[in-house]
């Protein structure tokens, strides 16, 4: 029997309070299609447990994993080796059940951890301070660009076209409900990013500009100029590295003049996962911008005896005392994950980053030359980290479809981000890692001149 400890009248009293006439009110916002008007369809009301364990196990064999095949998937989710020293340290039992370190007095190793992690990446995205983590890459996004809305006092936000789309996307749907104009564009199909169309389009009421390093299509931008060309107008910058494997390769946003920077932390020491749980980064370039960070901090300090010890600094969050002055409402941060992005990033070290950095260029370069050897494909990329594009000359997600029924995943087709955008409709973001063999290059060239014949 379900546990319910409201009553009718309770419910009631809720719904009252914050004006609404009932439960359904509270959903107004959910599309009509993407609701149940009833039980799932073609789902039976009851089975026993070994029959759907055999079930989703013939549903699983349907799958084809990332490990069993020549894989070339990136668009934001990155296939990286993870040690299985990270896997042994996170599933401790003192670090897999901690949750927020609200008592430092027992919770040191959790904080300290924390600490590190935030010196991490500070210093990867040549920044000042970083936080203790955020839920992912485009909601970290977004809170940037809510923060620059506090700092500027403004509330236009320019969106360089090459940001992934769905991230822009999360900045559309949560600017609704703060009314910040959302000035976006879509991707320049040419061989760098379009800079000059993009300072053009900053003016004087623009609180940020939101660019992706390196870009949707895997070019890299050059953000000095951006940054200089923002700065000049009064507006900051928020460079977006959904790869962080490539700073170890390209210099660190805050390096090159951008005030916040954000991104995706799922490359180091987090899996692909099926898309989740993944881990938010976030750091700002100057220390005068911290009370305006989303999510909190933790703090190095004494204590009575003069020892080390760690507290949480700052904790700016709803949830606790400043409720809607509060300078985020997304909660959630992931300390696990964070805590696996911790362990790698020890084992790399600065040398061992820029060793895996060199490696997974190497191996898109060579997979860059040897499918533009293919008759009837180009690369489009003039610059590029470990990812892409390139052009088929017909549409390329059956083609896709059709090399993974080959036990091929070729890549990303780029109208599968952007439907709408016919001059994207023959274009393929190929994603090339350390876990990526000569061998795999070879049969995704070998397969695509078959197909493509």
């Amino acid at each position: 029997m379900r546990y319910l400890p409201l009553t009718d009248n309770d419910r009631a009293d809720m719904l009252a309070t914050i004006g609404a006439s009932s439960i359904d009110d509270l959903f107004v916002d959910v599309p009509a299609e993407a609701q149940l008007d009833g039980p799932i369809r073609d789902l039976p009301n009851h089975a026993s447990e070994m029959a759907v364990e055999r079930h989703m196990r013939a549903l699983s064999k349907k799958n084809l994993a990332a490990a069993d095949a020549p894989f070339f998937l990136g668009a934001g989710a990155y296939r990286h080796h993870v040690p299985a020293s990270v896997d042994h340290i996170i599933q401790r039992g003192e670090f897999l059940t901690a949750y927020t370190p609200y008592q430092p007095e027992i919770a040191q190793g959790t904080l300290q951890m924390l600490f590190e992690f935030q010196s991490q990446v500070a210093r990867l995205y040549g920044c000042a301070v970083a936080n203790a983590s955020m839920y992912d890459g485009s909601t970290a996004c977004w809170e940037a660009v809510a923060m620059a809305s506090r700092v500027t006092r403004r509330n236009r936000a320019v969106l360089s076209g090459a940001l992934h789309p769905h991230y822009a996307e999360v900045i559309r749907t949560m600017a609704k409900f703060t009314k910040d104009e959302i000035a976006d564009a879509r991707p320049s199909i040419q061989g760098a990013p379009d800079a000059d169309g993009l300072i053009g389009r900053i003016d004087d009421q623009t609180s940020c500009v939101v660019v992706q390093y390196p870009d949707i299509l895997g070019r890299v931008s050059d953000l000095q100029a951006i940054s200089d060309a923002a700065h000049e107008k009064g507006a900051l910058v928020i460079a977006v590295v959904t790869e962080p494997v490539a700073l170890g390769a390209i210099k660190a946003p805050g390096d090159l003049g951008a005030d916040i920077v954000v991104g995706e932390g799922q490359s180091i020491g987090v899996g692909l996962q099926f898309g989740g749980p993944y881990l938010g980064l976030f750091a700002v370039r100057d220390k005068k911008h911290v009370r305006q960070m989303p999510g909190r901090l933790c703090g190095e300090t004494v204590d009575a005896e003069g020892k080390r010890g760690f507290v949480l600094t700052l904790s700016t969050r709803e949830q606790h005392i400043r409720r809607e002055k509060a300078t985020s409402n997304i909660c959630t941060n992931s300390g696990l994950c964070a805590l696996a992005f911790n362990v790698h990033m020890t084992l790399l070290g600065e040398k061992g980053l820029r060793q895996l950095a060199a490696e997974n260029h190497r191996l898109a370069c060579l997979a860059a030359d040897r499918l533009a050897k293919v008759p009837g494909v180009s690369v489009l990329n003039d610059s590029f980290f470990n990812e892409f594009t390139i052009r088929l000359g017909q549409d390329a997600r059956p083609i896709v479809r059709t090399l993974a029924d080959r036990g091929i995943l070729a890549g990303v087709a780029l109208n599968r981000l952007y439907p709408d955008v016919e001059a994207l409709s023959d274009s393929l973001l190929v994603a090339v890692t350390e876990t990526t063999s000569e061998d795999d290059i070879e049969a995704l060239a070998t397969a695509l001149q078959e197909v493509l014949s």
